[in-house]
């Protein structure tokens, strides 16, 4: 019943452009809340475009936030610069990378420089349509690492992540303390103890944390068309023979590194892969067909143990 009565409140959808995007009063919320946000953050101002100067284009982003269940529980419109083509899996997802990483790519930072955007698609001032908006804050491009603080024998560690922040801390008091510093400088609200994040499932008992990743595993499963594959036991044999392979057959290498980089980020919840998938991850430079068999035996023992 609540799941029910919470999706008459949100978009089950992410629209594909803005068009489609103002066509639907959950998304036109969205977006309207985000520029609120830049009103009340001193973002911007509009003005007249100086001579010289060439404004940068922006664009909206869209998506659906999902909770633990799959279920959406918010839609949220950022508005970003436009930036050069990027291409998904080679670009923006740090594939390569030998560990995993989670970084913030949407933060407000001051900008040092005179920097003109156009105004946001879908909502332009009718009054004021040949202005710009100077950006005396940034709006895309910075990344942020995790940060801790230290006080008193007690430590408060804080990771952001766009708009979304984790923190936690061996004093309960420096958590309130910083919920509260938090809401009186921004529009936030708290969603309670940490369970779901970036495809990490939490489960937090009187025992102990653990990390799961079950739905990350059946995205992938199903993004490379493993979902009716057979299981195997173990990720890769005992004697697994692989090397080289120099005059193996060719396989597709773009498809290969993306399969490798989907695992690398598994890997912080699963130590039980983690020596098959680097052995793997040092043939992604010319990978073989003995490569490929042995990235899709991965697969399938996930599959056999999500």
């Amino acid at each position: 019943m609540e799941t029910c009565l919470h999706a008459a409140f949100v978009s089950q959808l992410e629209p594909k452009n803005v068009k489609e995007a103002l066509t639907d009063n959950c998304w036109i919320e969205a977006m309207q809340d985000e520029l609120s946000q830049f009103q009340k953050l001193l973002v911007w101002d509009l003005v007249d475009l100086p001579k010289g100067f060439q404004p940068i284009g922006t664009k909206w982003v869209f998506k659906c936030k999902t909770d633990d269940r799959h279920v959406v529980v918010k839609n949220k419109a950022r508005l970003a610069v436009q930036g050069f083509y990027q291409q998904e899996g080679l670009d923006y997802t740090e594939v390569y990378a030998p560990v995993a990483r989670i970084e913030s790519a949407f933060l407000y930072g001051k900008v040092h420089e005179e920097v003109y955007v156009t105004q946001p698609p879908g909502f332009d001032d009718p009054h004021n349509i040949n202005k710009v908006y100077k950006l005396d804050k940034a709006l895309y491009g910075l990344h942020q690492a995790l940060r801790a603080w230290k006080a008193r024998g007690d430590i408060l560690l804080v990771q952001v992540y766009v708009d979304d922040i984790i923190f936690g801390s061996t004093n309960e008091g420096m958590c309130r303390e910083f919920e509260q510093v938090m809401k009186s400088k921004f529009e936030m609200s708290n969603m309670g103890e940490f369970s779901f994040f970036l495809a990490l499932q939490v489960s937090q008992r009187e025992d102990g944390i653990s990390l799961h990743q079950p739905k990350y595993v059946q995205d992938i499963l199903s993004k490379y068309k493993m979902n009716d594959s057979s299981t195997y036991g173990t990720p890769i044999p005992v004697n697994h023979g692989l090397y080289p392979d120099k005059d193996g057959k060719d396989v597709d290498s773009r498809l290969y590194r993306g399969m490798i980089g989907s695992l690398m980020y598994l890997t912080a919840s699963r130590p039980d892969i983690m020596f098959a998938v680097c052995l793997c991850l040092s043939f992604q430079s010319q990978p073989k067909e003995s490569h490929m068999i042995a990235v899709k035996r991965i697969f399938r023992y996930l599959k056999g143990k999500p």
